[in-house]
């Protein structure tokens, strides 16, 4: 049987918002984002970081810049007791014609091939709407968190009745309670 997962935005999630950061000298945990993933980790389901990252199709850093800034994260991760179990990127500038970029499923439809990942079973946690409609594309559940720039589509979240997050911390909680709702 496959198993649900936690996919997880990068930037403005995981680490401080930079506006497309291209070297590991700009990667800094958001606050309770280290918490907040070990207190996801005690579900048992895989972490997969599922990112845009423009940048490198927009010609700002290369990707070798960009697999050092991932790179960074990953270190400090580790150095907090928090694995990944797979990153996907999605390399294109918004005007190219592609599958990857969020809110398009295919980072998902990777992992799920990768990971034997149950979609439907699964969260989307992240500071964009495109988060939360990656989440509806794919039948998982959305959390969006008012870190990076998810503070401006709060209210829209709410109204939709979409959990809003101030941080991994709280995304935690909410996963813990939506869990133990389907399990009631």
């Amino acid at each position: 049987m496959s198993s649900p997962a936690i996919f997880l935005d990068r930037d403005g999630t995981i680490i401080v918002e930079r506006n497309y950061p291209s070297h590991p000298d700009q990667v800094e945990l958001l606050d309770a984002a280290a918490a907040g993933l070990r207190a996801l980790a005690k579900h048992g389901f895989p972490f997969v970081v599922v990112s845009n990252q423009s940048g490198i199709g927009r010609g700002y850093f290369s990707v070798d810049e960009a697999d050092a800034v991932e790179a960074r994260v990953r270190e400090l991760l580790a150095g907090e007791g928090v694995v990944i179990a797979k990153w996907y990127r999605c390399p294109h500038a918004p005007h190219e014609d592609c599958g990857c970029r969020k809110p398009l499923p295919g980072m998902i439809h990777w992992a799920v091939r990768d990971l034997d990942i149950d979609p439907s079973r699964s969260f989307v946690i992240g500071d964009k709407w495109s988060d939360v409609e990656l989440a509806a594309a794919v039948g998982a559940v959305g959390i969006l968190v008012t870190t990076g720039h998810g503070q401006s589509d709060a209210d829209r979240a709410r109204r939709l009745g979409v959990a809003v997050c101030r941080n991994l911390l709280e995304a935690s909680e909410e996963v813990a309670r939506q869990l133990a709702l389907n399990n009631a």
